[in-house]
């Protein structure tokens, strides 16, 4: 009896059972296991894979929806994911194809590797921007900054829900409701007890990410990345959107490398929807 294509083996929902198989899969192909962010992707989008008749995933990805149930107003794709073994045999195309069937009329958007940007442009995504990963040891300048900023509190959940919406251009309440939970640090930048923006640190393997990151302007997004530096004594680790130019600048002078870059893409859509100019940085590449 022969052995299946991995490209015609069966495609099923993954739940919060595969995330070791899809830790595992990530260390397969050079990524870091990041089971936190598994288990929040696992839970807060829909995730689909190939199971491998030899043990573990052929692939995996994740569609993370945003607006009302059943009637998603955006969805972002992440975490595609082919093992080494079964790389450029049709597995990637054949499970993306899969997420686009599914979505309809339902825009897409992801962030795209260098090395998975050509199949992502061959099935109709479009280049609409770019993010800077940067990482390192947060080093301040002594400058107060003239922001006030504090932790995130119970009461603020409505208030940040709002604002994040309203930036972000969709509902994205399922996934922000998990951010006290699945966060070490929340926070909040007021003006006069109004929100200006909001943060969250999140631990991945050995730094805390930042993101989200939204603020009324780039002095906001500053006076949050330094009050989570300031609560931490991991690297810090985000991807800050390469139009804000001088945020990303001010991250390097302040010890943040430049150690990676995707290309942000959209499908069925010409560009992102919601404020760019207030949206610093996704909670994760992965989810928007």
């Amino acid at each position: 009896m022969s052995t299946p294509s991995p490209a015609a083996l069966p495609i099923r929902r993954l739940t919060l059972r595969d995330l070791t198989a899809c830790a595992d899969l990530s260390e397969n192909r050079g990524w870091q296991r990041e089971e936190h962010k598994w288990g929040l992707l696992l839970t807060a989008g829909k995730a689909y894979g190939i199971d491998d008749p030899d043990g573990g995933l052929v692939a995996a990805c994740v569609v993370t929806e945003y607006g009302a149930q059943g009637r998603p107003d955006l969805a972002a794709v992440g975490m595609v994911l082919v093992a080494q073994r079964h790389a450029r045999q049709g597995v990637g195309r054949r499970l993306m194809g899969h997420v686009l069937s599914l979505a309809g009329p339902t825009p897409l958007t992801l962030h795209a590797t260098p090395y998975g940007r050509p199949l992502y442009e061959e099935l109709g995504f479009k280049i609409t921007g770019r993010a800077e990963m940067v990482v390192g040891r947060f080093v301040p300048d002594g400058t107060p900054s003239a922001v006030a900023t504090r932790a995130a509190t119970a009461e603020d959940l409505t208030g940040i829900i709002g604002l994040d919406e309203e930036v972000f251009g969709a509902d994205r309440t399922p996934l922000i409701t998990r951010l006290p939970a699945f966060s070490d640090h929340l926070l909040v930048a007021e003006d006069g007890g109004r929100i200006i923006g909001y943060t969250a640190a999140w631990p991945n393997m050995d730094t805390h990410v930042v993101g989200p990151l939204i603020a009324r302007d780039t002095e906001t997004a500053k006076a949050l990345v330094t009050a989570v530096a300031a609560r931490t004594d991991r690297p810090l680790r985000t991807d800050i959107d390469a139009r804000h130019e001088e945020l990303l600048s001010w991250a390097q002078q302040r010890g943040l490398a430049s150690v990676f870059s995707n290309s942000v893409m959209t499908y069925g859509i010409p560009e992102l929807p919601g404020d760019w100019t207030r949206r610093f940085a996704p909670l994760t590449v992965a989810a928007g």
